[in-house]
């Protein structure tokens, strides 16, 4: 069954690669969704997939961002099937 994660990333998250880099760990999993920058600073993110590969994405993101998140809020919700491929949001 499929899951939804809407995340928020707060901390330096914006200007080291970031959202390039969760497009890379999203399409290598095949995952579908959206990130984008926040005028706040944060990053905004949501993606659908199998539940098993949501939680291997965000362990992925954890290994390469670590040190630069400060503080991250996330919900788990029903997938809505709505996106077709992972993009950058601007």
């Amino acid at each position: 069954m499929n899951k939804r994660i809407h995340a928020y990333y707060s901390g330096s998250v914006q200007g080291v690669g970031f959202r390039y880099s969760v497009q890379r760990a999203a399409e290598s999993l095949k995952l579908t969704g959206w990130v984008k920058n926040l005028k706040s600073g944060g990053v905004e993110l949501v993606s659908e997939g199998k539940d098993a590969v949501l939680n291997e994405f965000l362990r992925k993101l954890e290994a390469m961002f670590s040190s630069y998140i400060r503080d991250e809020k996330l919900e788990w919700q029903d997938a809505t099937g709505e996106f077709d491929n992972f993009d950058i949001r601007f």
